[in-house]
């Protein structure tokens, strides 16, 4: 394993909407052989999945004016708030695919680091989160580029979690799952369960002592690095300009249609909007903070004109290859979704 060092001209970014497409750029492009890891930091800001509808799952007017930043990632998975008591990891492996999905094999150096520091009870549960007595300090997502793939999360070290329970709005469905009632009911900073001789430590600190630990060094000046170039930053900066730094890449469009379903699932969650008129669907969008490398807009284009009864949906979804697609849900199911709608 090797370092990829992102710093800018010897300075850390913080920017999010850079770091957020960072995994992109060195999967899809640059694709130094091997396993590579990169860690950072980034300034206030709210992180979605691709998948998820921004204005369902974000307090837009807090962010506005709290000044945070939303920026969508590539890959799937829910909203994370992100500030400066919050670090990132990412694996970026090129060649050898066969941990790809295996959230034990990206989670458990991270909780080994923490068992080394007497927080026992850290762990990797649940579909993709780390959790330490149970509350989550980690959630985990991937992207799958070719024959390549990025894979990483938060840790929650001394997040504001004010802002936190402000700015995220998660489906109420999807909290009731968890057995919870709020944000903050099932989330943790790692902070508190630190030792009294670790107290003083800042994210800074925190973030040397877990990158010393998983390469297992005593200084991260005797581990291989690889320092993005000018060139490297040149294309990185000209994808921002296109894509990762415009409104529809990262708000997305509100359909704002009549009807709105949403169920959480052991795939994640999954949510229709759609229109209907004499009993048809005339449009419909999916959203939701499921994994996938399939294409979700397929289930749509075989809904769009469906009749909303349960024997023409389920035949439409039978035809949308959902495994494929968008998960392990059966078309009976997403059929009884569509038709919860009040």
């Amino acid at each position: 394993m090797f370092f990829i060092d992102t710093s800018r001209n010897g300075k850390p970014v913080h920017d999010a909407l850079v770091n957020q497409s960072l995994d992109n750029y060195l999967i899809n492009d640059l694709r130094l052989k091997g396993h590579g890891l990169i860690c950072y930091i980034n300034q206030p800001s709210v992180i979605i999945g691709v998948n998820q509808n921004a204005y369902a799952e974000i307090d837009l007017p807090y962010l506005k004016e709290h000044q945070i930043e939303l920026v969508r990632r590539s890959s799937g998975g829910g909203a994370v708030y992100h500030d400066f008591g919050n670090l990132v990891f990412e694996n970026i492996v090129v060649g050898d695919t066969s941990k790809f999905g295996d959230f034990h094999a990206i989670g458990d150096p991270i909780v080994d680091a923490l068992h080394d520091l007497g927080i026992s009870s850290a762990e990797v549960s649940g579909r993709n989160d780390m959790t330490i007595d149970g509350k989550k300090f980690s959630g985990m997502a991937i992207v799958k580029g070719d024959n390549s793939y990025a894979a990483g999360g938060t840790v929650m070290f001394d997040l504001n979690m004010q802002n936190a329970n402000e700015v995220l709005t998660p489906e109420q469905d999807k909290l009731a799952s968890k057995g919870v009632k709020s944000v903050n009911a099932r989330v943790t900073n790692i902070k508190p369960y630190l030792p009294e001789k670790y107290q003083h430590w800042t994210t800074e600190d925190f973030k040397e002592y877990l990158l010393c630990h998983m390469f297992g060094v005593d200084s991260m000046d005797q581990v291989e690095t690889y320092h993005l170039t000018d060139h490297d930053w040149s294309i990185i900066d000209s994808r921002l300009d296109k894509q990762y730094r415009t409104d529809t890449w990262n708000y997305g469009h509100n359909p704002g249609f009549d009807n709105y379903v949403s169920k959480h699932f052991p795939i994640g969650t999954v949510s229709f909007n759609f229109n209907e008129s004499n009993g048809v669907i005339t449009a419909i969008k999916i959203y939701g903070d499921f994994f996938t490398t399939g294409d979700p807009t397929i289930i749509e284009h075989n809904l769009n004109g469906t009749k909303l009864d349960s024997s023409s949906l389920i035949s439409s979804l039978k035809q949308s290859n959902l495994e494929a697609n968008l998960g392990q849900v059966s078309p009976e199911e997403l059929a009884d979704l569509i038709l919860s709608r009040k």
